[in-house]
């Protein structure tokens, strides 16, 4: 399955609505996907959301839709 995941880049600073990103990762479960970003990257997760169906399509349209892959 593949999950939307907003993060701001430092878990230093408080969350700003402005500074949010997003990535896309492929994983089993959302507890998987967490856990690969908090394995690999100091990100602070604000949410991890399952993307499917008309949602994933509408995603997939989006010039910015790339599938991060962490290596192992």
């Amino acid at each position: 399955m593949i999950f939307k995941i907003t993060y701001q880049e430092t878990k230093v600073r408080n969350p700003k609505r402005e500074e949010t990103k997003t990535l896309y990762l492929e994983a089993e479960t959302s507890i998987e996907a967490r856990s690969i970003v908090e394995q690999n990257t100091p990100f602070n997760i604000e949410f991890v959301q399952p993307l499917e169906g008309k949602h994933l399509d509408y995603e997939q349209k989006n010039p910015e839709f790339i599938i991060t892959e962490f290596s192992k």
